[in-house]
């Protein structure tokens, strides 16, 4: 008997909390679980609920140090709840999950399922199998049974939404245990991308963002080098679509008809998030990073006479082993010229399984702190030199949810810039929702943020704020209780917000 059909029998519905780490593939995976739940009849829990939920989804990233101990604390925290609680189910996913396999059930035997990267569409069956059998479930796919676009999804954004275009990744850098988790890079149909694309215009959707673990070798598998910015330009022709974004690039795929597509297509954002990871040849060589520093900033400069308004945003490694004092004033030299708007920052650590962590000259943990915070200085200086820049400019901001903390105190609401910084403005009597666009005048400049402190200039309502205000209603007609809030997974997050998030692996 399916879950649904048993809910229906007794009376209560199952309830599901789902648990994401990591980079935007496991965000987007977390969307796809929650919709494969929901299909089987479960319903989220209230958010906040700490564990209460019949069964919770851990949904896992093998890339930063110290990843399982996080994992095993938190299952150990859980273990008590599940003894109080008969049929509750605990299940793991994602890349820790498909490193592990078997160890996780040895060190947490109250795990009920562990699924891999490739076999997420099993999830709702898995979870049934092992409350008919009362044992454990462990289910790891080799490669990618179906593309994650076919299963349900439960999109957390009425008006933003992450486009999967590709899964995997041809790549092999020395620090990165991504391209053995996920696999080789699979391409999707472009009709298929396009088909989505357009449903959710369809839906009340505005702003797409397109994933990729290396976004822009998709042509890759299907034998064509140019299929991204055919992608992109194709993008530009959906009536509806205001914003398209993309993440993450590579640079060694980042080609002058990829900056073309950019400039000539309206609706593709003037942002790119591209990963440095350091500017020393030597350090790149051993990170097998095919690019040096002087294709890199090559790139910046052709990006910026393309499109000048451009905010570019970059991931970086500090300590990669075997780096000197040179190589780290070659990243500092790079972080200069290139200018960034923001950055990820990092310092090394050994990730298990990668041939990184087992290089000698492994970096002393105080050298690297050191560089790291001479890094951070540094990019803090440029990020609100660049920002002040912005001081004086009129801009249309797409209204987000939920990305002002302070807003309630301030009175003010925040949106996202074509160029995705984030800027707090001052509240309007006209009623605005998220995904509504607004026109604003900066008149003050943080690190991290912009203000726009005076009266908004413009309020346009659009089909992406009417869809909100729909879902909003919506979920606020239901029961009590029965469906609330699942932690923020779907909407796609800025590039970067701030140093030191993000998984650092492109």
């Amino acid at each position: 008997m399916s879950s649904i059909d048993r809910s229906q029998e007794v009376g209560v519905t199952r309830s599901y909390e789902i648990r994401t780490y990591g980079c935007q593939m496991n965000v987007h995976d977390s969307e796809r679980l929650a919709g494969l739940l929901e299909d089987a009849g479960y319903v989220r829990a209230p958010e906040g609920s700490d564990g209460d939920a019949d069964v919770v989804v851990f949904n896992t990233c093998a890339v930063r140090e110290n990843a399982d101990n996080r994992l095993y604390g938190n299952l150990g925290h859980l273990a008590p709840k599940k003894a109080k609680r008969p049929g509750m189910q605990i299940a793991v996913g994602g890349c820790l999950a498909q490193k592990d396999r078997d160890t996780i059930v040895k060190k947490a035997p109250w795990v009920d399922v562990v699924f891999g990267t490739h076999n997420i569409g099993k999830l709702p069956v898995l979870l049934e199998r092992a409350r008919v059998q009362e044992e454990a479930q462990v289910e790891i796919a080799e490669s990618l049974e179906a593309f994650p676009s076919t299963l349900p999804t439960r999109r957390e954004s009425a008006y933003a939404a992450w486009v999967s275009i590709s899964v995997g990744c041809n790549n092999t850098c020395t620090f990165c245990i991504v391209p053995a988790l996920r696999g080789k890079e699979k391409d999707r149909r472009p009709g298929d991308i396009l088909a989505e694309v357009e449903a959710l215009v369809g839906e009340g959707v505005s702003e797409i963002t397109l994933l990729g673990q290396n976004v822009n070798a998709y042509g890759s598998d299907i034998g064509d080098r140019e299929a991204f910015s055919k992608l992109l330009r194709a993008c530009g022709d959906i009536g509806g679509l205001e914003r398209v974004r993309f993440t993450s690039p590579h640079p060694r795929d980042f080609t002058d008809d990829v900056i073309a597509a950019m400039a000539e297509t309206p609706n593709v954002m003037p942002q790119l998030h591209m990963p440095l990871q350091s500017g020393s040849d030597s350090v790149l060589k051993a990170m097998r990073r095919s690019y040096r520093q002087e294709r890199y900033l090559g790139i910046i400069e052709k990006v910026r006479a393309a499109i000048p308004h451009a905010a570019i945003t970059t991931d970086i490694i500090v300590g990669f082993p075997g780096e000197t004092e040179e190589d780290f004033e070659q990243t500092l030299h790079v972080v200069r010229e290139a200018r960034f708007a923001q950055a990820f920052t990092f310092q090394y650590s050994k990730r298990p399984g990668t041939p990184a962590a087992e290089m000698e000259n492994q970096v002393p943990k105080e050298v690297v702190q050191a560089r790291y915070e001479r890094l951070v200085a540094l990019q803090e200086e440029i990020s609100w030199e660049e920002n002040k820049k912005q001081v004086g400019r009129t801009l249309e901001l797409m209204v987000a949810e939920g990305e002002g903390r302070k807003d309630g105190a301030t009175h003010r609401l925040s949106g996202r810039a074509p160029d995705n910084r984030l800027v707090h403005f001052t509240k309007p009597e006209q009623e605005v929702r998220p995904g509504d666009v607004v026109t604003v005048e900066v008149t003050y400049a943080a690190p991290h943020h912009l203000l726009a402190e005076g009266p908004v200039l413009d309020v346009r309502r659009t089909r992406a704020g009417d869809a909100w205000e729909k879902r909003t209603a919506a979920e606020a007609a239901k029961p009590a209780g029965v469906m609330l809030g699942l932690p923020k997974i779907g909407v796609p997050e800025p590039l970067p917000a701030a140093a030191g998030s993000g998984c650092g692996c492109d």
